[in-house]
């Protein structure tokens, strides 16, 4: 009887909220003429996302602004699963908005973007993802990639066809299997994951983990600063030769402010700007 009553109490335990800090940039690198990334940073509602034009497609700069310049319009929601949909039944509103638009204006021809996308309620994460670009968490000075790639290389990794270090520079290292535009029917995969005060979380395109290897991008991360990080790992990839165009975000999670009733001040303060 003792533990039906505890389970029919409910849940007092005080959590503090959490202020994420972020810093942004994009840069169409060292080789490429025209950046066809394209970054999202919201941190007054916790949405951020970086698109990736695809290399060899018409007006993938196109494609990559449609879709940031979409989620920027939204207003999601605070229930987690109401956010879910949000965001998924717009990206695959944009995801028709550009076959569409090739249809009519590049007789057909294909126009797509990557997307990495992520909404952060409480203390639950939401990754939305197609394609390469990707998303990686920095805790207690380990990094982890939280995504998957949609590519070749990364399925013949996974069925053994070679090993992970023949996959970097591979051939085949540029061919997409999943993007935004480039299919009628888009599959996006979904990631819950737990936040915590301290996290850092990288979103990036593939300018960034194609040119860097993980270990100087869990370096630099680690000065926990989100402006320098992103100072340091746009030089780096700069540095090793950026074929490609480079876009990162960073976001830092800290310890958020408490109003006098209770309410969480952070998320009142950023909404009033």
């Amino acid at each position: 009887m003792e533990s039906s009553r505890a389970l029919s109490e409910p849940d007092t335990t005080y959590r503090r909220p959490i202020r994420w800090r972020t810093c942004s940039a994009t840069h169409q690198g060292a080789v490429r003429r025209l950046n066809e990334d394209a970054v999202l940073s919201r941190a007054d509602c916790d949405h951020w996302a970086v698109a990736d034009g695809m290399g060899g497609h018409e007006v993938g700069d196109l494609a990559s602004q449609k879709i940031v310049e979409a989620l920027d319009r939204l207003e999601v929601p605070e229930h987690l699963a109401d956010a879910v949909d949000c965001v998924e039944d717009c990206v695959l509103g944009v995801n028709r908005d550009l076959q569409h638009y090739a249809l009519s204006h590049l007789d057909g021809a294909t126009m797509g973007s990557t997307l990495v996308d992520v909404v952060i309620r409480g203390r639950i994460g939401i990754c939305f993802w197609a394609g390469d670009s990707r998303l990686y968490r920095y805790r207690r000075q380990q990094l982890n990639q939280l995504t998957r790639d949609h590519s070749q290389v990364e399925d013949m990794v996974q069925m053994g066809l070679i090993s992970r270090e023949e996959a970097h520079g591979h051939q085949c290292s540029n061919v997409i299997t999943r993007a935004v535009g480039v299919e009628e029917r888009l599959h996006l995969d979904l990631r819950l994951f737990d936040v915590q005060v301290g996290d850092l979380y990288l979103l990036c395109s593939d300018g960034l983990h194609g040119a860097v290897e993980p270990d100087r991008i869990s370096e630099i991360l680690d000065s926990r600063d989100p402006d320098i990080c992103v100072d340091e790992l746009m030089e780096a990839a700069m540095e090793a030769g950026a074929p490609d165009n480079i876009s990162v975000v960073v976001i830092k999670g800290e310890p958020g402010r408490v109003s006098a009733t209770g309410r969480d001040q952070t998320r009142e303060d950023n909404n009033a700007s």
